[in-house]
């Protein structure tokens, strides 16, 4: 029987709001205590964080870096002596990973964009000096890490041509869905959406993510435009499921002509999801970068066809269950409109649910499991070494 392991999973500053983030913490939590194991998630307290409502700028953003980089340490040191193991669970937390006194750990990778878009590589990406010296700390860490374990193929390229870390370092572990999703009885999505406020009697193009710059919303906005111009989808409504709008989003929905048939969903729980997944037209998620792309597996999964741009890692996770586009192409809409008017959807939504079976608890947690066992295993030969009598002299 393998031994029951100490784990300790390092997540994210709450008044961050990264909820991909936090639901990855929640997730991979739960998958060690299902293996057996015993698990503690240790979360940057929000001590000095608290006297301010907004902790991702102005002096909330300064506060927050004290409360995670100062005042951390102490809960940290305390909770080290408890641990076998650490996860950082997030790669932006990597600057710890010196602070962890040699304990075995690992470092989940999401992406590379922060850190490349600091060093320049990515166009129109604006970074300031002290998000500059930060990405730095973050990569220095990341260099410094036992392990560091990729969500996705993708992600493991750039990290390897960015950092240089040797192929013995790096794992790729897929992620899971981080809820049960599936299809929805229609009636009961019907129910659903219409408490949201949605009319459900239109047919609808969904959205799901984030204001970041890779998410390409105001891209979403264009290619819905541009199909509604298709008599075949006039009727059609897009849904943008995420944060509020910032202004550039709310320029180009006014700007469109279409400002009545784009609709905003925010704080949409799993279930929510659920629902939209279930009844729209097709997931429209033409981003520009991702680390996984977790939308496209859930709606997958969910029985909803998916339009995604031909990049990785949208293409690693779409598989051949996918519809991909050039995401800044002119003629997206046209291959969306032909593709759907083909009468190809019904094949896709049963591809869908194929390839989404490939994204499952099991094979991620068996591949964290077997990380975590080759960091132990190396470490013992350390401990070894160092207790060897020709080490003593």
């Amino acid at each position: 029987m393998a031994p029951v392991l100490k784990i300790l999973v390092i997540g994210n500053y709450p008044p961050m709001t990264q909820q991909s983030m936090l639901r990855f913490g929640d997730l991979i939590c739960g998958l060690y205590a299902e293996a057996g194991h015993e698990v503690r998630l240790l979360q940057q307290p929000v001590l000095l964080g608290r006297l301010v409502p907004n902790a991702e700028q102005g002096l909330g953003k300064w506060l927050g870096y004290l409360d995670r980089f100062v005042l951390f340490r102490w809960s940290l040191r305390k909770a080290l002596a408890w641990a076998d193991v650490v996860h950082l669970c997030d790669q932006g937390n990597a600057m710890m990973v010196p602070w962890l006194r040699h304990k075995p750990h690992l470092v989940t990778c999401h992406d590379l964009l922060a850190i490349r878009g600091a060093q320049g590589v990515i166009a129109n990406y604006h970074v300031s000096r002290t998000g500059r010296m930060l990405q730095r700390w973050i990569a220095s860490g990341l260099r410094r890490a036992q392990r560091v374990v990729c969500v996705s193929e993708q992600t493991r390229r750039e990290l390897q041509a960015v950092l240089c870390l040797s192929d013995d370092r790096v794992s790729v572990v897929y992620n899971g869905l981080n809820y049960p999703y599936s299809p929805m009885p229609p009636e009961q999505a019907r129910a659903r959406l219409s408490a949201l406020g949605l009319d459900v009697d239109q047919p609808f193009v969904l959205h799901v993510g984030g204001n970041q710059w890779y998410k390409n919303r105001v891209g979403v906005v264009r290619i819905f435009s541009q199909l509604t111009r298709d008599p075949a989808f006039a009727a059609c409504r897009l849904v943008l499921a995420g944060k509020p709008w910032p202004q550039d989003l709310t320029t180009a929905v006014q700007q469109s002509e279409l400002a009545d048939r784009v609709h905003a969903v925010t704080g949409a729980d799993n279930e929510d999801l659920r629902a939209l997944y279930s009844l729209a037209e097709f997931l429209l998620f033409p981003s520009l970068a991702e680390g996984f792309g977790w939308p496209i597996a859930e709606a997958m999964a969910s029985g909803c066809p998916v339009v995604t741009s031909n990049r990785a890692p949208m293409t690693e996770v779409g598989g051949d269950a996918a519809l991909f586009i050039d995401p800044e192409g002119a003629d997206a809409a046209k291959e969306i409109a032909a593709f759907l008017e083909s009468g190809e959807t019904l094949r896709l939504r049963g591809k869908g649910l194929r390839q989404a079976a490939k994204f499952n608890d099991s094979s991620m947690r068996a591949g964290y499991l077997q990380v975590i066992q080759e960091l132990l295993g190396l470490q013992e030969s350390i401990d070894r070494e160092d207790r060897s009598p020709g080490k003593a002299l």
